[in-house]
């Protein structure tokens, strides 16, 4: 897939993110004003993150199930659906969400820079339904003490993990991802012993050490997310971000994940939630409330800029001649590389 560009799901971790969903308003213009904004998104990224070469500004433009069939109709994705909600000792809950712009730098200012470009652009189009500002907490921990993240494959095993292949040719370069946002009981978790924390999570607290299996609960968070078929690791890449609003009292992760299919992310909640077997649910949701799910698409860049050249219009509902005509006007694709900050398959290129 020399010619197919993903998107920087895979770029490398920052100290800041901004995490927004937004959803589509009704009407063929809307959809028109999101179809440009596919082709302009890599000359944003670079007005902005060119005046911090070393910031290393990223965005991934990711697509809900409903929202994919409003923009672009069929062929659709294989395994693209609206977010499965799971239900067992805790609730996995479903929410809306058409569009997630997850946007990665060194800086928080830039994040929000390149948010306040992408919704000025889009204005009343979107309606936005959840927006966190993620930031790095210490040696990267989550606010629970723990660090998060410490399995993510790396290199060839990330782009491996998280880029659709061979499997949906249609759509090769794309990835899943899977949003949630979940807010935690820090004072009943700070309340527990050190011992009783490392054995949900686990792992050690101060050093991030794996529990030995002699040790470990069958019910630790890290033994529930393993998930093996036909005796391989099916890994996901975690960018997870704490956030919080100390004057409320809301301290949370925002946990992201992306896969080159969405089974291997819907497993792990189904182990967590449910529990394996069922009713061995994983601890550390008596402590940490989801509020939010939803599972999103992420094109390549390549098909980010066939869109706005007319080359993906979407099927369904298209516009008159004369629509058609006002609209070729505004989807004007830029002279890029469409990077967005990535190189290829077999090559990942960041904005250092």
């Amino acid at each position: 897939m020399p010619s197919v560009i993903p998107q920087p799901v895979v770029a490398q971790l920052t100290r800041a993110a901004v995490f927004l969903v937004v959803t589509v308003n009704p009407g063929p213009e809307h959809r028109a004003a999101v179809r440009a904004l596919c082709g302009d998104l890599a000359a944003l990224l670079r007005a902005v993150g060119f005046r911090d070469l070393e910031g290393r500004l990223s965005c991934v433009m990711a697509f809900g199930s409903d929202a994919w069939d409003r923009l672009f109709g069929p062929p659709r994705p294989r395994e693209l659906h609206s977010f499965r909600e799971v239900r067992g000792r805790h609730h996995a809950v479903s929410t809306p969400g058409d569009i997630l712009f997850h946007i990665r730098a060194t800086r928080m200012d830039l994040c929000f820079e390149l948010a306040t470009q992408v919704m000025s652009r889009l204005g009343g189009v979107v309606s936005a339904v959840d927006e966190v500002h993620g930031f790095s907490y210490f040696d990267d921990r989550d606010l629970i003490g723990f660090v998060d993240g410490t399995e993510n494959p790396t290199e060839q095993a990330a782009i491996e993990a998280t880029i659709v292949g061979e499997e949906d040719t249609a759509f090769a370069g794309g990835s899943y991802v899977i949003v949630q946002k979940y807010l935690h009981d820090l004072a009943g978790w700070n309340a527990l012993p050190i011992e009783a924390q490392e054995k949900i999570i686990g792992r050690t607290k101060l050093s991030d050490i794996e529990l030995d299996d002699a040790v470990k609960p069958t019910s630790a968070h890290n033994a529930l997310t393993t998930i093996l078929e036909d005796g391989k690791q099916l890994e996901i890449l975690r960018d997870n971000m704490p956030f919080g609003d100390v004057g409320k009292g809301e301290f949370g992760t925002y946990f992201i994940g992306y896969a080159r299919s969405p089974h291997r992310i819907e497993q792990m909640l189904v182990n967590m939630f449910v529990g394996r077997p069922p009713g061995n649910y994983d601890r550390l949701l008596d402590y940490s409330r989801a509020v939010t799910g939803t599972l999103f698409f992420v094109p390549s860049a390549t098909f980010l800029e066939n869109v706005a050249a007319g080359e993906a219009a979407p099927s369904s509902a298209r516009p008159s001649a004369d629509e058609r005509g006002t609209e070729a006007a505004r989807l004007r694709a830029p002279s890029s590389d469409g990077s967005l900050g990535i190189g290829s398959l077999r090559e990942v290129k960041t904005h250092e």
